[in-house]
């Protein structure tokens, strides 16, 4: 059956069918514009885990998402498809992570742990290689001509991805979402800790800026960091962008600032506890405060008419918990994400 064959005999308004593919849609990642490579690790996570369940959660919970949307009502046509998992990056992020929490509860305890500096070793050689399959399943739908998107695990798991663009962009921005700035240099003994995700983009030349909205959490390390790229870090914090509308600045003056802070291509780095946690009270590390989900919405959203170009995305740090609430609205800031980088790219015309 061939993809427009496939969109004639799909109900867009019928319940999504268990078994099928994101949100519910019936096309193979050859027919859609849109791919979504999961990323099941956690290995380096320092507070709460499960991280590496949330791929797999957010697609049960996108058959719940209804596939009209206002900004784009026929984006669905376009196809977004998520890749299977692979079953060895999660087999060793369980593997790994068990060791590494040994060596977390021994320098909570202040009591170094016998072999710490192999052990470190091993979870960064463990993590490079993360890293070069990342790098090489997004490049390869990069090369496919597809608009590529990363679902984690933690917030590690996006660097190689930002390699891979590095290799086919001469230069790019970030905008991060996230209630942490990720510029410690590596946390806990861990060069590619999810806490670092930021300090080793920073490593990558071709990243000449990151833009940084809701962080609200934050030590003396990663101020200097800050501080030291200030050329290429700018960074809103969530009290700054909290008293600016107590004193009557609009959200849209704010994000109108934000954007000016981008260069002409974007990749949009998504870590969900840049909303408030009351949207997501099971990710690893939640914070008071943080961006509203319309909000960030609106953000993303004015971005992609902002003439400039969403390159790429990554969502993380969505835990489930007991029921599917940080699933779901996962899976709507996914759906949501895959809308905006669509018409950033030309995919579709936006509606309104």
């Amino acid at each position: 059956m061939t993809k427009a064959e496939k969109i004639a005999q799909f109900d867009p308004n019928g319940p999504g069918q268990i078994g099928s593919n994101l949100f519910g849609l019936p096309f193979t990642a050859a027919e859609s514009e849109i791919i979504i490579l999961p990323v099941p690790w956690e290995v380096t996570v320092s507070y709460g885990g499960g991280t590496a369940e949330g791929p797999a959660a957010i697609l049960e919970a996108s058959l719940q998402v209804d596939l009209f949307d206002p900004d784009a009502p026929d984006a669905w046509k376009s196809g977004f498809h998520l890749l299977e998992e692979d079953p060895d990056i999660k087999e060793e992020s369980l593997v790994l992570r068990d060791r590494a929490e040994l060596h977390i509860e021994a320098l909570a305890n202040g009591v170094p742990q016998e072999h710490a500096v192999e052990l470190l070793a091993s979870i960064s050689e463990a993590c490079e290689k993360m890293n070069a399959h990342v790098e090489e399943h997004t490049g390869k739908w990069l090369d496919a001509g597809k608009v590529v998107g990363l679902l984690g695990g933690d917030h590690s798991t996006p660097l190689g991805f930002m390699q891979a663009l590095a290799k086919r962009h001469p230069s790019f921005g970030i905008l991060q979402i996230d209630a942490h700035m990720d510029l410690r240099i590596a946390y806990e003994g861990f060069t590619y800790s999810h806490a670092s995700i930021m300090y080793n983009a920073l490593k990558i030349p071709q990243i000449t800026k990151v833009v940084q909205v809701g962080i609200r959490d934050y030590c003396a390390e990663e101020i200097h960091v800050m501080q030291n790229h200030a050329d290429r870090v700018k960074t809103y914090f969530d009290d700054q962008l909290k008293f600016n509308s107590y004193q009557g600045m609009t959200w849209k003056d704010q994000v109108t600032k934000i954007i000016a802070d981008l260069p002409q291509l974007v990749y949009v780095s998504f870590d969900i506890d840049g909303l408030d946690p009351k949207l997501c009270p099971n990710t690893g590390t939640p914070v008071a405060g943080g961006l509203e989900y319309h909000q960030a919405v609106y953000l993303l959203s004015e971005l992609s008419r902002s003439g400039k170009q969403i390159i790429g995305f990554d969502l993380n740090e969505v835990s489930p918990g007991e029921d599917e609430w940080d699933a779901n609205v996962g899976a709507r800031l996914l759906f949501k994400l895959c809308v905006f980088a669509g018409i950033s790219k030309g995919l579709f015309p936006a509606a309104r």
